[in-house]
């Protein structure tokens, strides 16, 4: 009897314990959350960014101007383990360019040249235009409605919280030039993959096919899109002249720029968190995605001001080519080594608006500490969404190849495409309570991440496992 009551206490006692450590836990991670609302860490790293950087996509000066930042910030707020990791990246440098209606009559168009596009020949080219509404109209045409011709797309993009009316109208920027080259066209114009009504023309990458010859592609104003369409369809030739001038960089070099919060007991253990550095040169990157940079950098500083730090190391990468490319692939080159305790991953890529709902890994939301998350993410009017978490960012797409798990705290997307890749992708549209959100939610996540010792893999392999009900 003295025996079973000394182990009745002894598991009283162990459960009190584990109770207490729990509350602990919580405390300490809405103690982060709510520092996080008034802490300023995060405006002063965007506002440095782009107003001390300014325009940085890769090859230019800004780039290496930009990893000399990113290494300097990291090392102002207290991270450890601090470089810049440097590799090849061949890149496209945008010249002059220049669009204009020449016939029925003479008009400038606001116009960018899409990342990867060929120049026109010097001084530009003229031709007659032919509208389609979609990709798939174009598709459908026969070559003889294209040929010698300047191809026109006026495909509307949706408005979506989520983001997924981008993912859908990407094609017709990404594959449009490469379609229309086999067609015959001499060059290729898309209504900019915007949900704004601006003039300013949004830009983005774009890919040739092997083999399909290479036009010059650029996008347009949606305004002025929509102007050529109804030009178009009064039956009467409309013809551009098109100037578009760029040039590409073969021996340019990329930079993830890295910084650690230690693990205190773990620090073999890794979280694999960040934004993207690069910017397309129209703007000044501040949602895309300097917002993301000192979202993730500001929650790790907030992590490694703690008295003790969590258990697991906590790695912030400032992604240095997402725009083009290679960041990814750089990372996982670098650190295919890691993969295995690498365990968690997740990026902050669609600017700094609120977050709304957090994904996560299959099968361990009912995890102590992940409802102790979701409870703690709750006030800042964040829910936990069911379901696969999808892409959690490009530039962590190798580690979730790699089987690393991934979370995604989804940011609402309404005006993002409004501004992104454009130059209104300026400071004064991130709203400093917004962004404080952002750098709350990460902060109180990560906390229960590297502070427990979840495994999110054996969480879903077991969830894998278990019979269906």
């Amino acid at each position: 009897m003295r025996l079973f009551r000394t182990l009745l206490t002894a598991a009283a006692t162990a459960a009190l314990m584990a109770g207490a450590a729990h509350a602990q836990d919580a405390a300490t991670g809405a103690a982060l959350r709510d520092k996080a609302l008034t802490d300023k860490t995060g405006w002063t790293i965007l506002e440095s960014l782009t107003t001390d950087i300014g325009p940085r996509n890769v090859g230019s000066p800004g780039a290496a101007r930009a990893k000399d930042w990113g290494l300097a910030t990291f090392k102002a707020l207290g991270f450890q383990n601090v470089r810049a990791e440097q590799f090849a990246k061949p890149s496209w440098i945008r010249g002059e360019e220049a669009a204009s209606i020449t016939a029925p009559y003479e008009m400038k168009l606001s116009i960018l040249g899409l990342g990867n596009s060929v120049p026109t020949p010097a001084g530009g080219i003229e031709a007659e235009i032919v509208v389609f509404t979609t990709l798939g109209d174009l598709a459908a045409a026969p070559e003889s409605a294209v040929k010698g011709k300047i191809v026109v797309i006026n495909q509307p993009m949706t408005r979506t919280q989520d983001g997924s009316g981008y993912g859908a109208g990407t094609a017709v920027r990404y594959v449009g030039p490469a379609l229309a080259g086999k067609k015959g066209a001499v060059a290729y114009l898309t209504r900019s993959v915007s949900t704004s009504d601006s003039r300013q023309a949004h830009t983005g990458a774009m890919q040739y096919a092997d083999g399909a010859p290479k036009v010059p592609a650029g996008a347009l104003g949606v305004p002025d899109a929509d102007l050529l369409q109804r030009l178009a369809s009064r039956g009467k030739p409309v013809k551009i002249k098109l100037n578009l001038q760029s040039h590409v960089d073969e021996k340019a070099v990329a930079w993830n720029v890295i910084g650690e919060i230690p693990g205190s007991s773990k620090a073999d253990e890794l979280l694999v968190i960040g934004g993207h550095l690069d910017a397309w040169d129209p703007g000044e990157g501040a949602i895309d995605d300097g917002a993301g940079v000192a979202i993730t950098t500001a929650a790790a500083k907030l992590l490694g001001d703690l008295p003790k730090h969590p258990k697991r190391t906590i790695r912030v990468v400032m992604f240095g080519s997402e725009e083009t490319g290679g960041s990814s692939d750089a990372y996982m080159a670098a650190h295919k080594d890691e993969v295995a305790r690498t365990v968690f991953t997740g990026e902050s890529d669609t600017g700094g608006d609120r977050i709304f709902e957090v994904r996560l890994p299959v099968g361990s939301a009912d995890h102590p500490a992940m409802k102790a998350a979701v409870n703690t993410l709750a006030p800042l009017k964040i829910f936990l969404a069911r379901g696969e978490v999808g892409h959690a960012g490009s530039d962590v797409e190798g580690l979730q190849e790699a089987g690393v798990p991934a979370a995604a705290l989804s940011q609402d997307a309404s005006r993002y495409f409004d501004l992104h890749h454009s130059a209104d992708d300026t400071l004064d549209k991130v709203k400093p309570e917004n962004l404080a959100q952002n750098i709350a939610a990460w902060a109180s996540l990560l906390y229960f991440v590297a502070d427990s010792d979840i495994d999110f893999r054996a969480l879903t392999a077991a969830k894998a496992s278990a019979p269906a009900h």
